[in-house]
């Protein structure tokens, strides 16, 4: 888990909205390299790959549910590649809505993990600068969501 989620997580339970606050084992200990060892007891990975404002809000709204629903217990990712990276651009060339950004934002406080992909990155011109700050940056898009399945998430493509 990364470092930041361990922080996220408190704070969903510091709301109220994280059941009693359950931390990982792995993120009590520190450990920083465990990005597909299971933590809770739900995961899933939301595929993100079309440049649509009404897209981007069934998605977002779904993991806002999701995380709802299963507070502490569930890790999201949502994985944007191809035309779906414009939901995580700082400055995107499609219009994204400030308000799909900005909920973005907050389910990272949540601890939703939005994994941005190389390729597509290097097909745009873009750098790591060019994405919001939560975003990580993952080579290939596709081998993502794969690695992530193989680990156990659950694949949703809306």
């Amino acid at each position: 888990m990364h470092s930041h989620n361990k922080f996220r997580r408190r704070f969903v339970s510091l709301l109220g909205l994280g059941g009693i606050g359950l931390v990982s084992k792995a993120a009590q200990a520190g450990n920083t390299d465990d990005r597909f060892e299971t933590r809770s007891t739900h995961q899933v990975v939301y595929q993100c790959n079309k440049a649509d404002n009404d897209y981007f809000n069934h998605i977002l709204f779904s993991v806002g549910e999701m995380i709802r629903k299963y507070g502490d217990d569930i890790q999201v990712v949502v994985a944007a590649f191809g035309p779906g990276l414009q939901l995580l651009g700082e400055n995107p060339t499609f219009p994204v809505k400030k308000i799909h950004q900005q909920r973005v934002q907050s389910l990272d406080m949540y601890g939703v993990e939005f994994h941005a992909c190389a390729n597509t990155m290097k097909s745009l011109g873009w750098k790591k600068i060019d994405l919001l700050d939560m975003a990580m940056v993952v080579p290939v898009g596709v081998d993502d969501i794969m690695q992530l399945q193989e680990a156990g998430y659950s694949y949703i493509a809306i």
